[in-house]
């Protein structure tokens, strides 16, 4: 098993059969324009491969903010269904939190859907707390933008 920050497009493509099961996505070549808009400000997409393609993808960011200070934050985690339950998750959880330490993070932070209840399960089976409500509003689209 191995876990490695994709680099080349060849190797973010790759992931993308693993993150249709997580995202709503138009196109291979979509996804790998949105990744790379995304990594302009900080996102990075981390693959867990066993042999061959990848089996586990995570998307993420290192922040830092007044409530959590310096963090890591999932913003997609995702195990191919037909591979679920082999180790796959907690081993991509388990390198996301290294990472995390190893970059001078104090805490690791990701939203699920409320849909979402096996990976709820799952994220407290390994350890992590439910810690708040999110809540959202969808913004109407302006045409020009005000505030700079």
């Amino acid at each position: 098993m191995k876990i490695e920050l994709t680099e080349s497009d060849a190797e973010v493509l790759a992931c993308f059969p693993v993150m249709l099961h997580l995202r709503d996505l138009r196109d291979a070549s979509a996804f790998l324009h949105r990744v790379r808009d995304q990594e302009r400000s900080g996102y990075r997409l981390a693959a867990l491969r066993d042999g061959g393609e990848p089996l586990a993808v995570a998307g993420f960011r290192l922040g830092e903010n007044l409530a959590w200070g310096k963090h890591l934050y999932i913003d997609d985690l995702v195990t191919l269904p037909a591979v679920r339950s082999k180790g796959y998750g907690t081993a991509l959880l388990a390198w996301l939190s290294e990472f995390a330490a190893s970059e001078g993070a104090q805490q690791l932070h990701l939203d699920s859907g409320t849909e979402r209840v096996d990976a709820h399960r799952f994220y407290q089976r390994e350890g992590l707390e439910i810690s708040s409500f999110h809540f959202k509003r969808v913004l109407p689209v302006s045409p020009t933008r005000r505030f700079r």
